[in-house]
């Protein structure tokens, strides 16, 4: 990546850090800048941007469950949702054009069409990103996210397939043996230890499971996503998408200026993006309204709505492939490219208000609730507990442990990961499921007996929200929570967290309390034998 395209993307993502907008609309923006000032994408900036897509589509598949493809919500959900979407939006711009919008003034049907279908993907970048950096990846709106845009995947690339007519080679039938070759690939991620040959094994997989689909005609980014899918189940599947996290937000940084970089637009061209914006409200009006219709609680379908409220990357892939066609004109690409970038601007700046807006309007929005909801959206229960670990990571499973052995089972535990909160109960751990930005949660969740919730979590938002929901449902017991940096303690206790543990402060004195017990136990025993 040039120097300059570097220097201009920290610029504009440390410029929005400061007005409290993610970096990634820095970066869209850094683009728009660079080609404003006649510089122009290449070869280098482009293999980086793909990359980037390869390696986050591979941690994708690390962490999805295929169980969770195969709920109604997710499968059919996409599907209704893509159908509505097309016919509601198709409407929408016929409408634009009769009042008179110039640049839809002359559009056939097909290219209308074309519009909308490019337009009904939502961003797996975007989302993954808002998601991960609000830690709500596992939680069950995350889930439903990320499953919903794996399916709108497989219809991007079904359209792409169909419309070139690259039919998959016959040898496509072969990648059927990576099912049993799956125990030798698992040896080989267990004899990559825990270094810096971690984070290589998974770009080797991640880009080998792009070749060898390519390899048989079939697009190579969805080989990445299987792999991923593949590997999910190993021990080191979290890990490894973990050791992957710095290196795939380094290369995205490129995807993002690439479509800054795309072409400049006109003052029509503005206009008819910012009215392809204008349609973002009915694309979380359909989630909402679709996702509690299929009995889902008012807040999954409010928080998955709205971050799936924007236009994808893959978006920009079909229109890219329908100006080559001569399906599109080139001015279509740079609107699109436009739109998506917009959409990603309201996404930010939406979500990171989003447990706020849920509070505010939640009397609402709990209306349009079905009273048979599903299983994993019903409300856990929590019998005799005075002592509340929430965040069961590596920090919380080792204080609940603690806490375990001093009270002596009065501790419970709670984690937005359902599969993790499931494996724990069955060795004997008192664990439920719940997101603790649920405000619905702690009002329905027993806290009488309750007297210390420690909150075991690595964002400290996560935590100023979370004794912020405790306190406004009525808990009067004490919070506890852990901060990694000294700045961090003050901005905690001043938002009603009772006691701050500094995490490697901590951890430090623990290891030498324990080291010099051990110590004196030892010239204990060898003076008494």
């Amino acid at each position: 990546m040039e120097y300059i395209f570097l220097l201009f993307a920290f610029i504009c993502g440390l410029s929005v850090k400061f007005l409290g907008i993610p970096p990634l609309v820095g970066y869209l923006a850094a683009g728009f800048i660079l080609h404003f000032a006649g510089f122009e994408s290449n070869d280098s900036l482009q293999q980086i941007a793909n990359l980037g897509i390869t390696i986050m589509l591979f941690t994708i598949g690390l962490k999805l469950n295929m169980k969770d493809l195969a709920k109604r919500e997710v499968w059919f959900g996409s599907i209704v949702h893509t159908s509505a979407w097309c016919a509601i939006s198709f409407l929408a711009l016929m409408g634009f054009a009769a009042i008179g919008l110039n640049s839809l003034e002359d559009v056939s049907l097909n290219t209308f069409a074309l519009i909308v279908f490019a337009l009904s993907f939502s961003s797996t970048v975007c989302v993954m990103k808002v998601l991960e950096e609000n830690g709500e990846s596992k939680t069950r709106h995350g889930k439903i996210a990320m499953g919903i845009l794996v399916m709108q995947d497989i219809f991007a690339v079904i359209f792409l397939v169909v419309a070139t007519g690259n039919i998959p080679e016959i040898w496509a039938i072969g990648l059927l043996l990576l099912l049993p070759a799956l125990p030798l690939i698992s040896r080989i991620i267990n004899s990559s230890g825990h270094g810096e040959l971690l984070p290589l094994t998974g770009f080797i997989f991640a880009l080998g499971g792009y070749q060898l689909f390519e390899l048989v005609g079939i697009k190579g980014d969805l080989g990445a996503l299987v792999m991923g899918l593949l590997l999910a189940s190993h021990v080191k599947a979290t890990e490894m998408a973990k050791s992957l996290l710095s290196f795939k937000d380094m290369f995205l940084i490129g995807f993002f200026l690439s479509i800054g970089l795309t072409a400049l637009p006109d003052w029509q061209m503005l206009g008819t993006a910012l009215a392809l914006a204008l349609l973002l409200p009915i694309k979380y009006l359909l989630f909402f309204g679709l996702l509690t219709a299929l009995r889902l609680r008012a807040r999954t379908s409010f928080l998955t709505g709205l971050v799936m409220s924007n236009y994808s990357e893959f978006g920009l892939i079909v229109a890219a492939l329908a100006v080559t066609l001569g399906m599109l004109s080139q001015d279509w690409l740079v609107v699109i490219a436009i739109s998506v970038s917009l959409s990603f601007v309201f996404t930010s700046i939406a979500y990171s208000r989003a447990h706020v807006l849920y509070t505010h309007y939640k009397d609402f929005l709990k209306r349009w609730e079905k009273n048979n909801r599903l299983v994993e959206d019903q409300y856990p229960k929590m019998d005799s507990a005075k002592f509340l670990v929430v965040g069961m990571g590596r920090v919380g499973m080792g204080a609940f442990t603690s806490l375990n052995q001093l009270c002596d089972g009065d501790v419970w535990g709670m984690d937005a990961d359902r599969q993790k909160a499931i494996r724990l109960n069955k060795q004997g751990h008192n664990i439920i499921t719940g997101d603790g930005e649920d405000a619905d949660l702690w009002d329905n969740l027993n806290l009488s007996n309750v007297k210390l919730v420690m909150l075991a979590l690595p964002a400290i938002d996560d935590s100023i929200n979370i004794s912020q929901q405790l306190k406004s449902a009525g808990y009067t017991g004490k919070i506890a929570a852990i901060a990694r940096y000294e700045d961090e303690i003050a901005i905690l206790r001043e938002n009603g967290v009772d006691k701050v543990f500094n995490f490697f402060k901590e951890a430090g004195l623990g290891f030498a309390e324990d080291s010099l017990a051990f110590v004196e136990d030892r010239e204990m025993f060898v003076k008494t034998s």
